[in-house]
Formats: C-alpha cells, sequence, structure tokens
C-alpha cells in the first residue's frame, strides 16, 4: 500500500487520538517516524516512543513538523489550542482535520483564517482495529482537503462524505453509537448466561451473532426486518422474544438514546 506523502500530527491522543494512531500504524498509511502525538501528559505516550513516534506536549512542535493535523482534543479544550497553534499554521501546507465533537468548520476556520483548510470528521473507536464508521464534511473550496482525508480514513474503515448539518446527528448514530452496541451485546450475553452458558462463552457468542447480524446487512444490502424474516416463524420461539422486547421497549428506547446524544452533541462546543 502507498504511504500517505507527508507526516501527520495528532493533537490530543486521547480514546479516539490513539484509537486514530493505532489504526495509521496498523494500515501502514505512515510510519511510526511520521507520527507526531502529543497530549498533556507525555508519559501517557510511551508506548508510542518505544514504537519510534515523536511524542510530547509541545503542539506547535508538532504542528511545525507535521503537513496533516489531526485535533482530538475536547470541546473545552478546542480553543485554547486553535490560539496556540495559529502562529505556525501554514495555510499552503497544512491541512487540519479536526474530529472535535460539535466543532463547526467556520468556527476552526475563526480561529486559523479562513484560506486555511480545514475537514471536519467523526469516527469512532473501531479505527483502532480499521473498522470504523467515519463521516466526513468540509466547506466549499476545500475539496482537495476533504479527498485526502477521505483516503486517509478509507483505510480505517468505511467512510461516507456527508453535508456539515448532519455532522452532530452522526456523532450521535456513530460515535456514541459503537457503545450503544456494545450495551446490546453486553444485555444479550447476560441473557446468555441465566440461560446457562457460561460469562465468557456467553460474550464470545452474542459478540459473534452480532458482527454476523451486521456482516449480513453490509454484504447484501439488505434491509433488518428482510433478514429479521427468515428467522421468524408462527408461534416460534425468534417471534415470541422479539415480541417480548418490544412490548418492554427496546427499538423506542435505542431510538430515544440516539435522539438525546443527538440533542446533547450539539451543545459540546460554544
Amino acid at each position: 500500500m502507498k504511504k500517505l506523502d507527508g507526516k501527520i500530527a495528532i493533537i490530543g491522543v486521547g480514546n479516539i487520538g490513539a484509537s486514530i494512531a493505532d489504526g495509521i500504524i496498523e494500515s501502514g498509511l505512515a510510519a511510526p517516524s511520521d507520527l507526531f502525538l502529543t497530549r498533556r501528559s507525555a508519559a501517557h505516550l510511551e508506548k508510542y516512543a518505544e514504537s519510534g513516534c515523536s511524542t510530547g506536549t509541545d503542539n506547535s512542535d508538532a504542528v511545525r513538523n507535521a503537513d496533516y493535523i489531526i485535533i482530538a482534543v475536547t470541546p473545552k479544550q478546542l480553543n485554547d489550542l486553535l490560539i496556540e497553534i495559529k502562529p505556525v499554521i501554514d495555510p499552503e501546507r497544512h491541512i487540519v482535520i479536526s474530529v472535535v465533537s460539535g466543532a463547526s468548520v467556520q468556527s476552526i476556520k475563526s480561529f486559523l483564517g479562513a484560506n486555511v483548510k480545514v475537514v471536519r470528521v467523526m469516527p469512532n473507536t473501531a479505527i483502532a482495529i480499521r473498522e470504523s464508521m467515519t463521516c466526513i464534511s468540509a466547506a466549499q473550496g476545500d475539496e482537495s482537503a476533504l479527498e485526502v482525508t477521505k483516503q486517509i480514513f478509507d483505510l480505517m474503515g468505511a467512510t461516507l462524505v456527508i453535508k456539515e448539518e448532519l455532522m452532530v446527528p452522526a456523532t450521535a448514530l456513530c460515535a456514541c453509537g459503537i457503545a450503544f452496541f456494545f450495551r446490546a451485546v453486553r444485555a444479550a450475553s447476560q441473557g446468555g448466561i441465566e440461560i446457562g452458558f457460561h460469562a465468557e462463552d456467553a460474550l464470545f457468542m452474542a459478540a459473534q451473532t452480532a458482527k454476523g447480524a451486521a456482516s449480513l446487512l453490509l454484504t447484501k444490502g439488505m434491509h433488518p426486518e428482510s433478514e429479521v424474516d427468515k428467522v421468524t416463524t408462527p408461534q416460534g420461539c425468534t417471534i415470541s422474544g422479539l415480541n417480548n422486547m418490544e412490548h418492554a421497549g427496546f427499538s423506542s428506547a435505542l431510538i430515544r438514546g440516539i435522539v438525546t446524544s443527538a440533542d446533547k452533541a450539539k451543545d459540546l462546543y460554544s
């Protein structure tokens, strides 16, 4: 695979930043020596330093040495960071890629300059194993930056270019959503324990079943209900279980959770 032409800085290597770093290294997109990683406590970056990445706490130094700047700090940290790195941002060289929830492209440009190329990205933590669902958007005129960003994240899962006004809903459905599916798998495994399986076996069976269900939809392009119909028979055990779940509010609870997360995501950055 062709490596990316340029060096990458990841500013704010917390959970999602670390997942992105792992995905980049795992995909072979960039050598560890081409990665510059920062966070407030450099001690948490020890494993990356040992693998050959440049690590530290100096955000400006990381930006100076990189071509692609991936910003993965919290929304509350963003403004101070943008003020810090503005003096070393080169509009002719840098592409700024933000994974900060709620922060619009325009708000970032208002700090760094209207001519700075900014792409807004929302991956999820499955990026660490190159299985992320990543949504991408950019302002009109920054299409070239959007395309190279898509090339980066295509190597770490699936991508979808969307309108920026849909990025907050994408945060709820994909970034928050991975936690919702974790909780669903956990609940299924707990049900498995109650009907007789050991915890480790129940979790393995539930996770593999969830993986198989998702893979069927992605591979065959079918609607979930058409696949449900294939395993439900008159007076059968599957329809009995499904109906019991629906009576308890399974679908409506998941829908309400996604809508609630989207409402919350609107106010994460201001």
